[in-house]
């Protein structure tokens, strides 16, 4: 059986969601994706759901609740896939073996999840659960913090980066801009971004809050089946590689100033596929915060360590330029709700490159990359993806 493709796919707005709990944004994208690709309830042979910490919510066992929006699938074998901030990732390598095993052929793959029900402190509290409690319990503005420790130890190494950040920011915005999904559909400007204001505080370290991703509510889904099927379909996007890496978890363990895990896992990908980052159409990467795109554009081999701020001011990396990230609008204008990031990364890549993205589209969308990571650089995903 050949390796799985992607089929269908289907997409909330991120935002939030007032009226709408997991329940309700599950059964919003799983039928959806499911009649995206073509197919019937019945031809899904297996669901993979993936959800964070729904101690943000209450319902903390989802698997099942595809159910109650489609119930055609009931007695199929379903499972909630968990790795922080990239357990949508996770549950899509988890739906891929699942084919690539022979127990089945065909996927759903739903990743969720609902944030705004509580209050900035719980989710802070919740969101601390993908840093190393121990050691990291303390760390003021919660998972900010830990990012604005990395970023603290970037400057201390390599400078002051705070207006390289803030032209990530003001160029994610813009992007946004273009985004149906996105949460926040406005140009905020470079000089916005780089001023600390009542409007724009310092939340922590050197992040200000246009730094920083929102809370969101939202969710995304796609239909993966064998790739031998692939030519049934009016459209399907394969997997190049898609390589799974795990780092230390404690900071104290770690250099701050680079993610390591990161690194390893473009270096498997990117030679996995027998590619080049330049051969790249376009990129999604994590940007949780902005420190965090900086560093995945030497993670990735895009410039050397310490010259991440290169690629921003030459414009490298906006759209139509030499490798354009985070088109989208990232996780920084899109929004990030947590267990649906992965797959929203994945759904948005294959758009571009079946040339379905709209006022997002490229001119040059033959190969995607996509890194999605899960907690301070622990769990780290690549995927290079092409249509078929």
């Amino acid at each position: 059986m050949s390796d799985p493709v992607i089929v269908g796919w289907a997409h909330t707005p991120f935002g939030k969601h007032e009226d709408k709990d997991a329940e309700a944004l599950v059964a919003e994208v799983a039928r959806a994706a499911i009649e995206d690709a073509g197919l019937q309830p019945a031809d899904i042979d297996g669901v993979f759901v993936g959800m964070f910490n729904n101690g943000m919510g209450k319902q903390d066992f989802p698997s099942s609740l595809v159910l109650q929006s489609v119930p055609e699938l009931r007695f199929k074998p379903m499972a909630r896939c968990e790795n922080a901030c990239a357990s949508g990732s996770a549950a899509i390598h988890a739906g891929r073996n699942f084919i690539r095993a022979s127990s089945g052929r065909t996927v759903l793959v739903i990743g969720v999840e609902k944030m705004t029900g509580g209050s900035t402190q719980s989710v802070g509290d919740a969101l601390l659960g993908a840093s190393y409690r121990r050691e990291e319990e303390e760390v003021p503005a919660g998972f900010a913090g830990v990012f604005a420790r990395m970023a603290d130890a970037y400057f201390q190494r390599y400078g002051d980066q705070s207006e390289a950040l803030a032209h990530i920011a003001a160029k994610n915005h813009r992007n946004g801009v273009d985004n149906p999904y996105a949460q926040m559909r406005k140009d905020l400007g470079y000089e916005f971004c780089n001023t600390v204001s009542e409007k724009n505080p310092i939340v922590a370290g050197p992040l200000r809050r246009t730094d920083c991703s929102p809370i969101s509510d939202g969710a995304a889904a796609i239909v993966m089946t064998t790739g031998d099927d692939a030519a049934r379909f009016r459209r399907a996007v394969r997997f190049r590689a898609a390589i799974h890496v795990n780092d230390h978890m404690p900071l104290s363990k770690r250099d701050l100033y680079r993610l390591e895990g990161a690194s390893e896992a473009w270096n498997r990908a990117l030679g996995a596929a027998n590619l080049d980052i330049s051969d790249l159409s376009f990129v999604e990467v994590h940007d949780c915060f902005t420190i965090a795109e900086l560093l995945a554009y030497e993670a990735m081999g895009l410039t050397a360590p310490g010259k991440g701020a290169h690629a921003v001011f030459e414009g490298w990396t906006t759209a139509g330029d030499r490798l354009p990230v985070n088109r989208s609008g990232g996780l920084k204008a899109k929004g990030h709700p947590v267990g649906a990031t992965g797959v929203s990364m994945h759904v948005l890549s294959a758009m571009q490159l079946v040339g379905e993205a709209g006022a997002l589209q490229l001119p040059h969308a033959d190969l995607a990359g996509v890194f999605n990571m899960g907690g301070s650089g622990v769990a780290n995903y690549v995927s290079i993806l092409e249509a078929v």
